[in-house]
């Protein structure tokens, strides 16, 4: 079997680090060979090296993990408020506590977005575990495929919102769990899921 072409190789770590980048959890060097199976660190760093080179990654050197999308490092960082906690399983009764305060890199005013805690294991499947904080944007409506903060009746959940012939439907990202159909007057739509945040310690 012959080797995969370096710039097919490159797509790849291109891909992957942005989705991680996106979704708040830059990688390391060492992350990177271990997600390619490269036999050194020093393979990985070549494959960002050339995607800085290219225009594709941009780079902090101050930084351990220093590697940006292209025009993200110059987005202000805001204070965007956290705001308790939202289930990612069964419907639970919705809860609004302001518990401090989460600096996010957006163009957008603060006023626009806000973050919660994750609860339930629903979401597992799109990389938001318990204990994770998403970022949200508020807005009414979403795109079919996007991930959301929904409000049914006086309980909100996170999940995938789908639209199929005509009526909405709320996905988990997770076998164990049931897609939600919702009573379209019952629905609202509170933001779409920007960032995932999860802290080790």
């Amino acid at each position: 079997m012959g080797r995969t072409p370096a710039g097919q190789t490159r797509s790849r770590v291109y891909r992957f680090v942005r989705d991680r980048l996106t979704s708040g959890r830059p990688p390391t060097i060492r992350e990177v060979q271990e997600e390619f199976g490269f036999l050194s660190p020093q393979t990985a760093h070549g494959h960002l090296e050339s995607l800085v080179e290219e225009g594709r990654l941009s780079k902090d050197p101050l930084k351990a993990r220093g590697y940006r999308l292209p025009g993200r490092e110059r987005s202000p960082t805001v204070q965007v408020p956290l705001l308790g906690r939202v289930p990612a399983g069964p419907l639970d009764a919705a809860v609004e506590d302001l518990e401090g305060y989460i600096p996010v890199q957006a163009s957008r005013a603060s006023a626009e977005m806000f973050g919660l805690k994750v609860r339930g294991e629903s979401m597992v499947g799109a990389g938001i575990l318990p204990g994770d904080i998403v970022v949200v944007r508020r807005q009414s409506r979403a795109e079919s495929g996007e991930i959301v903060v929904a409000l049914v009746g006086d309980e909100a959940t996170v999940k995938r919102l789908r639209l199929r012939r005509g009526r909405v439907e709320l996905h988990p990202e997770n076998p164990s769990f049931e897609p939600l159909v919702p009573d379209p007057k019952e629905l609202k739509i509170l933001g779409k899921v920007v960032e995932v945040r999860r802290f080790l310690e």
